[in-house]
């Protein structure tokens, strides 16, 4: 039952549902934020040893196994959370971020490591306003997400496509469009999630795993408007 429903039920009272979803928010963050050291740690430390981001890399089935696994762990923690245990959620999650930390090793070895680190601080400063904004806004963001979606998809169906077309100028129209796109999802998934967080349902093994899925959201919006950044104004090594 989503958090709109009960609220509109009087189960609970106000203040329960604020302070369960502010602990629940706080596991979210939580989450997504150890799941970003995970991967940072990682592709930093796979960066420095030319031994394995040559073999990652420059192994065209080792790079695309990665890529597979991606998709693989996504699929089952969406497609399977209701089955699985929140031990193996926490475990798959983290599996996903490390694998995350491996193929993007490659930034490291592309952009000087001050650059990353002031794209990061400006994508985290990005990502922190739009998601408050989408936890405090009283405003439907449904419609405005629906769009952004559309969008996303025809961004990733662009992004294919110009894989093979190779054109630096649609790459950087395509980079702007995902850094609006990427920007917006951050209010809309945030405003999402605190929808439909089950009240009650505070320290189960559920609540684990809805935070879980949670934390994946928004690592995803996080890394790739990062991404995108980093893409338009990081500063390559010479």
């Amino acid at each position: 039952m989503a958090m709109e429903e009960m609220i509109n039920d009087s189960q609970f009272p106000q203040q329960q549902i604020i302070e369960e979803t502010a602990s629940f928010f706080r596991k979210v963050y939580g989450w997504m934020f150890l799941g970003l050291i995970v991967s940072g740690i990682t592709a930093y430390y796979i960066s420095i040893r030319p031994e394995y981001y040559k073999a990652i890399l420059f192994n065209k089935w080792v790079f695309y196994g990665l890529l597979i696994s991606h998709i693989l762990l996504i699929a089952m923690l969406v497609g399977f959370i209701k089955k699985i245990s929140a031990g193996l959620a926490v475990f798959l999650f983290f599996l996903y971020c490390f694998f995350t930390g491996l193929t993007f090793s490659v930034i490291f070895l592309i952009y000087t490591v001050e650059s990353i680190e002031k794209i990061f601080l400006i994508s985290a400063l990005m990502f922190g306003a739009m998601s408050a904004y989408g936890y405090f806004t009283k405003t439907d963001l449904t419609h405005i997400g629906q769009v952004l979606i559309m969008g996303l998809i025809g961004l990733v169906i662009a992004s294919i496509a110009n894989f093979f077309m190779k054109s630096e100028k649609t790459d950087y129209i395509l980079s702007w469009a995902g850094v609006i796109i990427f920007t917006g999802l951050t209010a809309y998934d945030t405003q999402k999630i605190r929808k439909t967080n089950i009240i009650g349902n505070e320290g189960t093994p559920e609540d684990t795993k809805e935070s879980i899925i949670g934390a994946l959201t928004l690592y995803l919006d996080f890394v790739n408007l990062f991404l995108k950044l980093l893409r338009l104004f990081g500063k390559r090594r010479r």
